[in-house]
């Protein structure tokens, strides 16, 4: 059995940004839109007229300032409200694997390795382009991988999912060194049209180097222990893919799309995640001293400071729980990586720290990590 590490990380950070501003602005003006098309069935009763968001709503809600995104002129059109992306023939690289290639690289280097050192390659995300083939294996070929690859889909929870996936299987020897990447354009995915959720998403990859501890060639975390739970729920779904085509009505696209019933959510996941990772913990005999930091999924600063607060007994002090979210709005199952990959090089030989996502499913992981 082979003791894994994680021994490098990569964050592609698309270049273009959606403020609050700019996109309550849009908002508003689709609302308004909307209202005045549909003013005689709004008065009838027939139709429920749009109210405007701010950016205080937004922040107050979420901690979101801002999102990245891989498109914004489409979103911030308010007769459309959705990003413009370019089809791409056959024979082109995909997207998702587009700017999994950037962040793989930058994982790679961090390792000091080239994708040729690479045999396992795992593309955990929420929200894949296509169904086949997988995005891993286009991935896989583009670096110029060995060994094998697949496609891993656990919504918010995919990071951890993966991690558990690629740790196992480098212990048990079946892999050697393993990409874990995140490649999230929820852009894509996320309703801009809905007052509830519009400010939820922003797009971003992450990639993580999984390998034997003994041969790290760099500083590297030991990964201690891993736990995944899942529990059934509708609260945060979306309804249909390519059977989509199978209904006789073909309805607005909006049943393809992020749905969540946030009170819910919020009511019933906030326990869930904090007793899974108690319960970690204990099993691995790890007590709330013993933790340097905290590496939470980025959805919702009330849920991550909540959270931090149960599993330290105390609120958490500057740095031990860092948020990224107010910069890269909830990047799905990148979240937690983003925040680990920013916020990890300060510490020291023996510090310990969790790196915890949790969403749709409802699904949670935890990753229990040591600084070597």
């Amino acid at each position: 059995m082979h003791q894994p590490a994680i021994t490098g990380t990569g964050v592609f950070t698309p270049e273009l940004v959606i403020t609050n501003d700019e996109l309550v602005a849009a908002f508003n003006a689709h609302a308004d839109l909307f209202n005045e098309q549909n003013a005689e069935a709004i008065a009838a009763g027939e139709v429920e007229a749009k109210a405007h968001s701010s950016s205080e709503f937004i922040f107050s809600a979420s901690g979101i300032e801002q999102r990245y995104v891989m498109e914004k002129d489409g979103v911030l059109d308010p007769a459309r409200m959705y990003p413009r992306l370019r089809e791409r023939s056959d024979d082109e690289p995909g997207i998702m694997a587009e700017i999994a290639l950037d962040a793989c690289t930058k994982a790679l280097a961090a390792a000091g390795l080239t994708g040729a050192d690479i045999d396992l390659v795992i593309c955990a995300a929420s929200n894949h382009e296509r169904a086949y083939p997988a995005i891993a294996i286009e991935i896989q070929n583009l670096l110029g991988a060995g060994g094998f690859a697949f496609d891993m889909n656990v919504a918010c929870s995919s990071a951890t999912f993966g991690i558990q996936a690629a740790a196992d299987m480098v212990r048990a020897g079946s892999s050697r060194r393993a990409l874990v990447v995140c490649p999230e354009i929820t852009s894509g995915h996320l309703e801009w049209r809905d007052r509830d959720c519009h400010f939820i998403f922003g797009d971003v990859c992450t990639a993580v180097v999984i390998e034997r501890a003994e041969e790290a060639k760099g500083p590297h975390f030991l990964i201690r222990s891993t736990r995944c739970a899942t529990q059934f729920s509708n609260n945060i779904r979306n309804n249909n893919g390519f059977l989509r085509r199978t209904r006789d009505a073909m309805n607005d696209r909006r049943d393809m799309q992020f749905m969540q019933n946030g009170r819910k959510v919020f009511k019933e996941v906030l326990p869930l995640v904090s007793a899974h990772i108690a319960g970690h913990m204990e099993v691995e005999g790890w007590q709330a001293d013993d933790l340097k930091r905290l590496w939470l999924h980025q959805a919702n600063k009330a849920m991550n400071d909540f959270i931090g607060r149960k599993v330290l007994g105390r609120v958490p002090e500057e740095g031990e729980q860092p948020n990224i979210l107010q910069d890269y709005a909830n990047t799905s199952s990148a979240g937690s990586i983003i925040a680990f990959a920013k916020y990890s090089e300060d510490m020291k030989s023996g510090d310990k720290g969790i790196i915890c996502s949790f969403g749709a499913g409802y699904s949670v992981g935890s990753v229990l990590v040591e600084r070597a």
